[in-house]
């Protein structure tokens, strides 16, 4: 049986101010992208959320992103190297307490937003990103766009390296995610992103923006929980795998 991961970012809300409906995204994906602090969460959240996955048995992941709450993240922070590093320590830090209080361990890390996106090109920042990592814990998995830098700074410091698709992000004919600041950047049809996803995990291959079909190979697929009808599209992805016999598994599960 083939068995793919579901990944969604989750813990995103901020004080008053909730996104997406966690509880239900998290009934069925199987990895959670916590939010730490910089672009969105906050203490209590993060607390509530490593408990909430630990509950289903849903694995907790660092979403970690440069610190910018009024961007919500996908902004790129010019920050340097060394504060970077202290950024990415600090904010691990922080969910591998609330996930040991909640039960649970973090068992790998995804940079969000500007973050991911400029780590996955720039090997600087890669490396730094993925030494503060294993220097927290090198026993972390680190989950990035495949043949990215970030995934190769991973398999460079030891680290595991998982490949991750998008299934409701467009794709340029390179294989990066089209920008977020164009149209069709994001797609919103359950029934097409589940078809997409079962093509993906199945073929590994995708239909980029310009039409032609690019390799996409993945251990784990990244549903947005902010999106629109975010909670509907995770459904009809875990609907039709499981139809077709493709088991829904973290790629990195905590120890028993």
């Amino acid at each position: 049986m083939t068995t793919i991961d579901l990944n969604s970012d989750l813990g995103e809300g901020f004080g008053a101010w909730t996104a997406g409906d966690d509880t239900a995204m998290l009934d069925v994906v199987s990895s959670a992208n916590v939010a730490c602090g910089a672009h969105a969460g906050d203490p209590v959240i993060m607390l509530a959320t490593a408990r909430a996955a630990a509950a289903r048995g849903v694995s907790v992941g660092a979403h970690v992103a440069y610190r910018d709450l009024a961007g919500f993240g996908r902004r790129l922070v010019h920050v340097t190297p060394d504060e970077l590093y202290a950024d990415v320590v600090h904010q691990l830090g922080a969910l591998v307490a609330a996930a040991r209080v909640a039960g649970t361990a973090v068992t790998y890390v995804k940079p969000h937003g500007a973050l991911y996106n400029t780590a996955c090109a720039d090997p600087v920042q890669a490396d730094v990103v993925v030494r503060a990592v294993a220097d927290v814990d090198p026993t972390l998995a680190v989950l990035a766009l495949p043949g990215s830098e970030l995934l190769r700074a991973a398999g460079a410091h030891g680290l595991r390296a998982v490949a991750e698709a998008f299934a409701d992000r467009a794709y340029e004919p390179d294989g990066s995610l089209v920008s977020r600041s164009r149209p069709g950047a994001v797609l919103h049809d359950p029934d097409v992103v589940a078809e997409r996803v079962l093509r993906i995990v199945t073929e590994g291959v995708a239909t980029a923006v310009d039409g032609s079909e690019i390799r996409v190979a993945a251990e784990s697929v990244c549903v947005h929980g902010d999106s629109p009808g975010a909670v509907e599209t995770a459904r009809a992805i875990r609907s039709l795998l499981t139809e077709r016999g493709i088991e829904i598994a973290p790629f990195a599960p905590p120890a028993p």
